[in-house]
């Protein structure tokens, strides 16, 4: 028989001062009370309870027992109360950018919800950083190089890149060979990273940049692939979301020698003296499906 549930059933035993009304307290039978009473008796090695016709007394070993089977029933409760607060409910709010809700999050959220059915995700897609606290967000995902100060920063891993352009318009206008050729021709970049400066690691690990230009800059990413993919110029897009146009052909790698300087990917939040579960288990799946990727 489980001990706690002895233990908690001899407490209502001595608060009420009878078997048959701790049964009734309790919901049970009070052959069933007699049965936890002498399981608690057993494993004290002693008589804890005098039985008379009119009343129940405790003995001497039974008021010890009684002091550590309260102190037993108040820790199973505190920690039936921090596995019920640890477990992931509520509404987390979550802000991040296009790329990031479709290419990072959104491959993790039906397992998680499907695991944790009293959790609720709220995405704030926004392509402009957002205030945490004006906004009420809970956590933020960003792919930056500079997490802002005065916030919690978890890396939780990084955003890797792919140059790259269609067949036709470098049949056009030539395939570069060199880092310098790319001032010669139409670069279209991301709005938010290093101005109009590309940087890479070269083939013998030393970092390497080039100024670029073009006539056209945007904040989603997606809108640079599509340029890309219909011979606009060449871009610099996350291999997550260029996999399927490299893998059919619509686009081709550059300067392959040449690795595009990786970026982090963080969880922004405010604090880390206290983590909701919630917050906690949606960060750690981020990671696991990030480091699998």
């Amino acid at each position: 028989m489980d001990r706690v549930i002895a233990a908690q059933v001899y407490n209502r035993i001595c608060e009420l001062g009878s078997l048959s009304a701790a049964a009734r307290a309790l919901g049970i039978s009070r052959p069933m009370v007699s049965r936890y009473l002498e399981q608690m008796e057993k494993w004290a090695g002693a008589r804890l309870v005098n039985r008379s016709t009119r009343k129940l007394t405790l003995t001497a070993a039974g008021e010890k027992v009684l002091q550590k089977t309260r102190t037993l029933s108040q820790i199973s409760q505190e920690i039936e109360d921090q596995s019920a607060s640890d477990m992931p409910s509520g509404t987390l709010r979550v802000a991040c950018a296009h790329f990031t809700a479709m290419q990072v999050i959104a491959p993790v959220l039906p397992e998680m919800l499907a695991r944790f059915p009293h959790l609720r995700v709220e995405l704030d897609v926004n392509n402009h950083p957002v205030s945490l606290v004006g906004e009420r967000i809970d956590v933020a995902i960003r792919i930056t190089d500079t997490p802002e100060p005065g916030m919690i920063a978890r890396r939780i891993g990084e955003c890797r890149s792919v140059l790259c352009a269609s067949p036709q318009y470098l049949a056009a206008r030539g395939t570069p060979e060199r880092l310098e050729d790319l001032a010669e021709h139409n670069c279209l970049h991301y709005s938010f990273f290093a101005g109009q400066s590309w940087r890479f690691i070269s083939p013998d690990g030393e970092p390497a940049s080039v100024a670029v230009s073009g006539n056209l800059s945007a904040s989603i990413s997606s809108l640079l692939m599509e340029a890309a993919i219909n011979h606009c110029g060449i871009a610099m897009l996350p291999e997550r979301e260029a996999q399927n146009a490299l893998q059919n052909g619509t686009l081709v790698p550059v300067l392959s020698e040449f690795t595009p300087k990786p970026i982090g990917i963080y969880g922004i939040y405010q604090s880390r003296d206290y983590q909701p579960a919630a917050q906690r288990v949606f960060l750690d799946a981020l990671a696991h499906s990030l480091s699998l990727g």
